[in-house]
């Protein structure tokens, strides 16, 4: 995973099949250029701190993630909580388990490196597939906040969405952790698997 990648390569990943972008905005090739400029803006004013996703073999931008709405402990000393989220992928990418490890990374970095107290993860209560990914990498839903959050549906402009919330303490984490690490460990051998099975013999 990596901070951030050029426009050209994250392109090619935006124009990838479209289908699965029902409930989330995902920009299109002429709308990249843009996308990385407002993101880059939210990470300057402390809000976001965004990172593509990028294949360790091809060295291919597949998607990108990111830190978002950190939240302090009232005395101000460290961070209490924060989001994980404006996640998509590619649709060559989904499945793969690339999401799975760039979860884990973000995971254990807020709870291990930062000591945060939560995580939260949201999504619009209508993307079924969304929140089963979500419970997919530890996350324990709460229950759905409505006219909660900006719809990022398409041809939903200006309009607000029910958003289906889900979190991982602190003191789930170590559970949490095991669970991604079988996870990650078995969509590796199934990859080492199709390689040995493409190469000649």
């Amino acid at each position: 995973m990596s901070r951030w990648v050029t426009t050209t390569r994250r392109t090619a990943a935006a124009e990838e099949d479209r289908s699965s972008y029902r409930f989330t905005w995902v920009p299109a090739a002429r709308e990249v250029e843009g996308y990385i400029t407002a993101q880059l803006a939210r990470s300057a004013a402390g809000k976001l701190a965004p990172y593509a996703q990028v294949g360790r073999v091809s060295g291919r931008a597949v998607g990108v993630t990111a830190y978002w709405d950190p939240r302090w402990w009232p005395a101000g000393h460290g961070l209490c909580s924060i989001e994980v989220g404006f996640t998509w992928l590619a649709a060559s990418a989904q499945g793969t388990g690339v999401n799975t490890e760039a979860k884990y990374l973000l995971f254990r970095h807020a709870f291990e490196t930062w000591k945060a107290a939560r995580l939260d993860l949201k999504t619009d209560a209508r993307n079924s597939r969304c929140r089963a990914a979500i419970s997919g990498v530890g996350g324990h839903f709460e229950g759905v906040l409505r006219n909660w959050s900006r719809s990022w549906a398409p041809g939903e402009e200006g309009l607000l969405r029910d958003s289906a919330i889900f979190s991982i303490t602190a003191g789930e984490w170590p559970h949490c952790r095991i669970t991604l690490e079988q996870r990650i460990a078995r969509a590796l051998e199934r990859r080492q698997s199709g390689v040995d099975r493409a190469a000649p013999s």
